[in-house]
């Protein structure tokens, strides 16, 4: 199968999203300071290792379509759809929320282009499933370090 000009475009834009969502989390893992310092540097890990790979099978699906993968540098800056990460210090509590915007927001595009996708090609769609899955569990995850719990409501 040969991809359409569509199908590349819209997996380009997932694929440059994780690209800058595994640039945001180095950034946030080597910036980050405070109060559970240790267990969000460790789960950045996991999400960095994790937006690596997601790229990596994005990417490799592409060209598998005889497409053509454009991750460098002015690429990612020029389209993606994440906000710009701080460039100093930032507190665990903060790491959190500006993480899992952009874990929400990552997700976002995927499912933007998910149906286009699915159309045409339901093997990349598999694999965007998948995708969408781990980065809403790392969504749930981290942003549980800020959540507050719920009241119960009383039994009677």
């Amino acid at each position: 199968m040969k991809a359409s000009q569509t199908l590349d475009d819209n997996l380009q834009k997932v694929l440059v999203d994780l690209i800058e969502l595994h640039l945001q989390g180095k950034q946030a893992h080597w910036s980050v300071v405070g109060k559970n310092f240790r267990d969000l540097h460790l789960q950045l890990d996991e999400i960095i290792d994790a937006a690596r790979e997601f790229s990596d099978q994005v990417a490799e699906r592409m060209r598998a379509l005889h497409g053509m993968p454009d991750g460098r540098s002015q690429t990612i800056v020029d389209q993606t759809t994440l906000l710009k990460y701080p460039g100093d210090e930032v507190d665990t509590a903060t790491v959190v929320d500006l993480i899992t915007e952009r874990l929400e927001a990552t997700v976002a595009t995927i499912r933007g282009v998910h149906d286009d996708i699915d159309e045409e090609d339901p093997t990349s769609a598999d694999i965007l499933h998948a995708i969408i899955e781990k980065l809403e569990q790392f969504a749930w995850m981290v942003s549980a370090e800020n959540a507050k719990p719920r009241a119960r409501a009383s039994r009677k």
